[in-house]
């Protein structure tokens, strides 16, 4: 590779990877534990089988049917033509910032957060501003963001787009919409709440498709990654103001997606209470990580996604070494003295809580190798698959 006409801001560069080990219980990406039900299963199929015949022609280019859906899936009187997809949310958000970004433009994001938003600004040849979170007011929160913070490294700044992600990852922890707001009034350019794990946050929490009516530059990404367990589908979308999806249409490839995709994706929406009846299930068993790693000596940040990020580890990569040992793989999220754990099944928490206990009394020695694949520093937060 180096031999060859690289642009110059990439070379140097390591590709994303986040581990893939084969090993007992994987709780470090943060997707769905449980298996597509037999019935979704079956009208995934059904779907596809019905598009295979006539896989000849070109999809719908305007995925009409899917963005219906999916508007009907969000509620607050959203429209089709306000509603945008893509091939995961890291595609679509590959189109805003090709659209609203590009090379002499900036985004800021507060750091840490989702860790492919400066990856997908670089590719894009938009200029990167690492933003900071305060100490917090709520010790059991070091890294909150209040509005007045936020808003005065955007007038500081003067960014073209501005990413906030709520729930945060590898936080867990959703905005308040007051943070939003602000935000919003002090930036002249777009706007990105990346809302990936809203259907986890805890009951009462707002979400920014309330605040999309009248604010053209507001932008709210979803998935169905996480709560609807289709990670290996790569759907994601988004709702924002009609004229940001005709800005999009001017940067995606033409069929960016396949009639395949819609089919599987349109096939789980009508199944969607299915699908979503696991994330209850799932809140218990973050809820319970969360309030059992204290009698460990351990410091969760309460979690409004599927995911805890807990601190109060002297070593943190022994700590990720030694679980690992026990055929527990959780995530390095490059936070001194801090690891983030996926809440999976009931079985599953039960053989990291062990784990992790076990780990804490005997840790390993040095002579086992480093996390595999993890990106040093704030960048290996997160997965990037969504």
């Amino acid at each position: 590779m180096t031999r060859l006409p690289l642009r110059d801001d990439l070379r140097g560069r390591t590709p994303y990877g986040a581990p893939q080990i084969d090993v007992p219980i994987r709780l470090n990406t943060n997707e769905n534990s449980y298996d597509v039900p037999d019935e979704v299963a079956d009208a995934v199929l059904d779907a596809i089988r019905e598009e295979v015949r006539h896989l000849n022609r070109y999809p719908d280019r305007e995925f009409g049917a899917l963005r219906e859906d999916l508007a009907v899936y969000l509620g607050h009187d959203l429209a089709a033509e306000q509603v945008w997809a893509g091939n995961g949310s890291n595609e679509v958000l590959q189109h805003l910032l090709q659209a609203f970004g590009g090379p002499g433009r900036t985004a800021l994001g507060f750091t840490p957060a989702y860790s492919m938003h400066p990856v997908i600004a670089r590719c894009t040849g938009t200029a990167w501003i690492d933003g900071r979170r305060g100490s917090g007011t709520d010790e059991r929160d070091p890294f909150d963001l209040t509005p007045e913070l936020a808003a005065a490294q955007v007038r500081e700044h003067d960014p073209d787009v501005v990413f906030l992600c709520s729930p945060n990852n590898p936080t867990g922890t959703a905005l308040g919409l007051d943070v939003v707001t602000a935000v919003y009034r002090a930036c002249r350019g777009m706007v990105v709440v990346d809302e990936a794990y809203a259907e986890f946050a805890r009951e009462g929490t707002a979400n920014a498709l309330t605040l999309l009516s009248g604010r053209e530059r507001l932008v709210v990404t979803r998935t169905m990654s996480k709560a609807f367990a289709l990670a290996g589908a790569r759907v994601g979308y988004l709702a924002a103001d009609p004229g940001v999806c005709d800005a999009l249409r001017l940067v995606r490839l033409p069929y960016h997606l396949s009639s395949l995709t819609q089919a599987a994706a349109r096939a789980a929406l009508w199944y969607a209470d299915v699908l979503l009846s696991t994330v209850q299930v799932i809140k218990i068993q973050r809820d319970r990580i969360v309030a059992e790693l204290p009698d460990l000596g351990l410091h969760p940040v309460p979690s409004d996604a599927n995911f805890v990020l807990f601190g109060g580890l002297d070593d943190a990569a022994a700590t990720w070494r030694g679980l690992l040992s026990r055929g527990v793989l959780v995530r390095d999220v490059g936070l001194p003295g801090y690891l983030r754990v996926t809440a999976g099944t009931l079985e599953e928490t039960d053989g990291f809580l062990d784990a992790l206990a076990d780990t804490l009394l005997d840790p390993p020695g040095a002579a086992l190798s480093e996390p595999a694949a993890e990106e040093p520093g704030p960048e290996s937060d997160a997965e990037a698959g969504r």
